[in-house]
């Protein structure tokens, strides 16, 4: 069975929703086609002392989604090249948001995008049918054996501690 996911399941930790994602789907609607991809690989980006975090430095125009409502999407553009997509969560005014990585056979998040066709015209969208971006719980069960977490990629701008928090999860299959 399909469920859509929403607010209540994304309006909770940072960790708790980024381990509870693993094995759940990302569907994209593209020209009345729907594309479902597991996903296996996500990132936990936690609040105002999360050094790796945009809203490390405070609310900002980039980053003003991650102090919103949970639920939607935040997706900015990254070395010019690549639109990485997050997901909002935990309660207003707290920001917190979890980056997917990886779904399906997509390893890399601006692969992801690419493929799904997501841009910033989704930033501040909210993950449900309407915006054509959503995410499915299937019914599957991931066993806590098969969730890996690591450090984050890419974030040794956040200093020796930070950048080594594993806060990266990652569903063996």
């Amino acid at each position: 069975m399909k469920k859509v996911l929403g607010q209540e399941f994304f309006n909770r930790s940072a960790f708790s929703v980024a381990k509870e994602l693993l094995g759940k789907y990302l569907v994209r609607k593209l020209n009345g086609r729907e594309i479902a991809l597991k996903i296996t690989e996500v990132e936990a980006y936690d609040g105002l002392k999360d050094k790796a975090s945009h809203a490390y430095k405070g609310k900002t125009k980039r980053n003003e989604i991650m102090f919103g409502e949970a639920g939607y999407w935040y997706v900015y553009l990254c070395y010019g090249v690549y639109d990485m997509l997050n997901i909002v969560v935990g309660k207003k005014h707290y920001p917190a948001a979890v980056l997917i990585r990886g779904a399906g056979d997509f390893n890399g998040p601006g692969k992801l995008t690419k493929y799904l066709k997501i841009n910033r015209k989704l930033n501040k969208a909210k993950a449900d049918k309407s915006s054509g971006l959503w995410i499915e719980d299937r019914g599957e069960k991931v066993s806590k054996s098969k969730i890996f977490a690591t450090p984050r990629i890419g974030v040794s701008y956040a200093g020796p501690i930070w950048s080594k928090k594993p806060y990266r999860f990652i569903l063996k299959d």
